[in-house]
């Protein structure tokens, strides 16, 4: 089934970029692999997914060692990242699309220090919905923790990431991602520094995120079917 299901949601990337004026080249697809077990990304990979997201860093530590023959597969980390995990997480991902803050900043420059790793990637997460349960830097903030990231040249700014809250309707989530483009278009004018990366969109809401500009979908059910727990 992920071997279908991937095709149709090129599909669908490819038909939201046609509508957009994009090329589908834009847009490269994540598999989001919470709970997902290391024979399912080994299928994903040999469709030819090559990014992959975990949530924490914990199931990340049990899964990516067992991964290490998927040679030129890329990981993040896209949940919320503790302090207490940076020390791990510097080692396992290749980028952390989670940076939400300055104390965040400090300790993965100390930990990259311990560790002898030159350079991470990052993307800072916007809270643009007003749950709780969801983390991320205020949007009247990131200018500020960009300033302050942007210091450290080891620390590689790629761009922005959010997480809209679940809405049935997909066009009720167009707000949000529009939201976070017009935010990476202005911290792009006041750095004079481009910032490409923009990871916004999942199963079910993605094509209105590639319409909004997203250059990276976090896919995981629509990829690999109903989650396992």
């Amino acid at each position: 089934m992920i071997r279908e299901n991937y095709e149709k949601i090129m599909e669908e990337i490819e038909k939201a970029c046609q509508g957009a004026g994009r090329r589908p080249e834009e847009v490269r697809l994540l598999a989001a692999t919470k709970t997902r077990t290391p024979d399912e990304i080994k299928e994903a990979y040999s469709v030819g997914i090559r990014l992959f997201g975990e949530n924490r860093v914990q199931e990340a530590r049990e899964k990516i060692p067992q991964l290490r023959d998927l040679k030129d597969a890329e990981w993040h980390m896209i949940g919320h990242l503790q302090a207490n995990k940076v020390k791990y997480a510097v080692e396992l991902f290749n980028c952390i699309e989670t940076l939400d803050r300055k104390e965040l900043v400090d300790e993965l420059l100390k930990r990259m220090e311990r560790k002898g790793v030159k350079e991470i990637d990052l993307l800072i997460e916007v809270k643009l919905s007003p749950e709780e349960s969801k983390y991320g830097c205020p949007p009247e903030k990131v200018e500020e923790l960009l300033s302050y990231t942007l210091r450290f040249p080891q620390l590689n700014v790629l761009g922005f990431m959010t997480v809209p809250p679940f809405l049935e309707n997909p066009e009720e989530v167009r707000p949000f991602f529009r939201e976070l483009r017009c935010i990476r278009d202005r911290m792009e004018r006041v750095f004079n520094k481009k910032f490409p990366e923009l990871s916004m969109g999942m199963s079910h809401d993605f094509p209105v995120a590639v319409e909004e500009g997203a250059t990276i979908v976090r896919i995981g059910t629509a990829l690999f079917g109903p989650r396992k727990y």
